[in-house]
């Protein structure tokens, strides 16, 4: 009988968990238990699945792997961040992987998910699980990979409605596992070779991650020249070919991180990326540029420094409560420290970390400040903002966009 286990119940673990459980039993593993309490009592700090989503009889959630004894199939999922010297973080996959090398059994399958520079699932993962079970890949055990393409908050491209590459290089219950793949998306995109799998999800946030570097600093030389961005992009979009994406605050666990694992395993193979670094580099200026426009915002609008000023919107980005990697949340931290009337307002983010950043989470002192500074607009936050009464300063950090 098929049992499945999902090892991180992120944004990526979660939605694989709840799609696969229509079908299957399932174990929902997290080494946080606040995560585990939360989701038993049906709640998603996330905000992205509703009580009677999580609540499914053929769902165990748990962070005790002993729980998944009688599982034989493992999608692991776990973070890969990077250190603060850039380069990658592969401690939560170790961990993970010692862990599960105690637990599996001849004929399990793992499938990996994490985004990882290419070679680590074979080079890295394999070996440790191997050291630690005793147990021989491809022979006692079977490992396939495929990348996620989550993105938080996009109701159009959720789980069920994209393309998902799968690589498996084995014909040990390979129609089995694809079968149960399909059930989680829209088309599944096969291929036999692992590595190549990995490089094609680095790459993937790669060129969003250049493109964004590219506009954001037109953006900034078009506020230079005095140019009308928004126009200027208008025109130039008459071109058939033309890419239209928009500057920003570049955050997440994407963006900002696998550039440079792949950065990282060009070095080692000895070639100096050229490119794939170039848009981190603008994309994290960025923060320093917008910073400097609310400070000369508070310079001529609170030139006594008696104004209550409220800055919205702290996630990464419109629409989702996830903070990793925020800009919007490093520019309200340094302000902070150099203006003692600013507080912060986040209505996506949960309440336990709002109170942690001491951001405002009553409803009633939102109408109570003087400026409003909205740097990641929130539907939620468009529609408060919109109902404040005229006598207020409204500033929206790349509205005109």
């Amino acid at each position: 009988m098929t049992k499945i286990c999902v090892i991180g119940l992120g944004y990526v673990g979660l939605p694989i968990l709840l799609n696969l459980s229509n079908k299957y039993k399932c174990i929902g593993y997290d080494i946080s238990l606040n995560r585990i309490e939360s989701l038993k009592k049906g709640r998603d700090i996330f905000k992205e699945f509703s009580k009677k989503e999580l609540l499914k009889k053929s769902i165990l959630y748990s962070n005790n792997l002993n729980h998944a004894a009688n599982c034989n199939i493992f999608i692991i999922t776990v973070p890969t961040p990077i250190y603060q010297n850039k380069k990658p973080d592969l401690s939560h996959l170790k961990d993970v992987c010692e862990k599960l090398s105690k637990k599996i059994k001849k004929k399990d399958i793992l499938i990996f998910e994490s985004t990882v520079y290419p070679g680590i699932t074979n080079n890295f993962c394999i070996p440790i699980i191997e050291k630690f079970s005793k147990l021989k890949e491809g022979r006692d055990f079977f490992v396939g990979y495929s990348p996620e393409r989550v993105n938080p908050g996009d109701k159009k491209h959720n789980l069920k409605k994209i393309n998902k590459i799968f690589a498996y290089p084995y014909k040990f219950r390979k129609k089995e596992i694809l079968s149960i793949y399909k059930l989680i998306c829209k088309k599944l995109i096969i291929t036999e070779n692992i590595k190549e799998a990995e490089a094609a999800k680095v790459i993937e946030n790669i060129q969003r991650d250049v493109n964004i570097g590219l506009i954001n600093e037109i953006y900034l030389v078009c506020k230079k020249l005095n140019l009308d961005f928004k126009e200027v992009i208008n025109l130039a979009s008459t071109k058939w070919n033309f890419l239209k994406f928009k500057p920003g605050l570049v955050g997440g666990h994407c963006l900002p991180v696998d550039p440079y694992y792949f950065a990282h395993i060009s070095k080692i193979n000895n070639y100096k990326t050229k490119i794939t670094l170039a848009g981190r580099q603008t994309n994290d200026f960025m923060e320093k540029n917008i910073l400097i426009e609310i400070k000369n915002i508070l310079k001529v609008h609170d030139k006594k420094n008696n104004k209550k000023v409220l800055l919205c919107g702290l996630s990464y980005k419109e629409n989702v409560s996830d903070h990793r990697n925020s800009l919007a949340l490093n520019i309200f931290n340094k302000l902070k420290k150099i203006k003692k009337n600013i507080s912060g307002y986040d209505p996506m983010i949960n309440d336990n970390l709002s109170n942690k950043l001491n951001l405002i989470i009553s409803e009633k002192e939102f109408s109570n400040f003087d400026i409003y500074i909205t740097l990641i607009r929130h539907n939620i936050i468009k529609k408060k903002i919109n109902k404040l009464s005229k006598n207020k300063l409204i500033f929206n950090i790349l509205s005109n966009i």
